[in-house]
């Protein structure tokens, strides 16, 4: 069995999920879904900086990760946020992400890192739409030439 198979569909499901965790972070601090922000409960308030923007980010990389569409610009715009929020908010309360709240915005920010360089996978409206550009409709598809005339 070659394993290496999988490294596609594992990538795409590993981007999705990334993104979908990403978009309900975001949702919860900007609309108060979800238990609202994680720090006071509710929405934050429109236009506030900087939890509202943060929230505008996630919730719109997070779609955009998810579905796979403009996938590296999305995930390094995520990265750089998540590494933002990680240094301006939580390392000056504490060296380690475990004793500054900080697990979070380490993880989203090295996960994105990844997407960003890794890409999106198979599984893509980006790869699709490469597929449709470059004339395969599939992964894998291969054109077949049609014989004309007789047998």
């Amino acid at each position: 069995m070659k394993i290496d198979r999988f490294d596609g569909p594992v990538l795409s499901l590993f981007r999705m999920v990334t993104g979908f965790l990403f978009l309900c972070h975001g949702a919860a601090s900007m609309f108060g879904v979800f238990g609202g922000n994680p720090v006071t409960g509710e929405a934050v308030g429109f236009a506030v900086w900087p939890g509202w923007w943060a929230a505008l980010v996630q919730v719109l990389c997070g779609g955009l990760v998810l579905a796979g569409l403009l996938t590296r610009p999305a995930a390094i715009l995520a990265s750089g946020s998540m590494a933002y929020a990680f240094f301006v908010v939580h390392l000056p309360q504490d060296l380690l992400p475990l004793r500054n709240g900080g697990e979070p915005s380490a993880m989203f920010c090295w996960s994105f890192l990844l997407i960003a360089v890794l890409g999106a996978g198979p599984w893509a409206l980006d790869s699709l739409l490469r597929r449709r550009r470059d004339g395969s409709a599939e992964p894998g598809h291969v054109d077949v030439p049609v014989r004309s005339g007789g047998n």
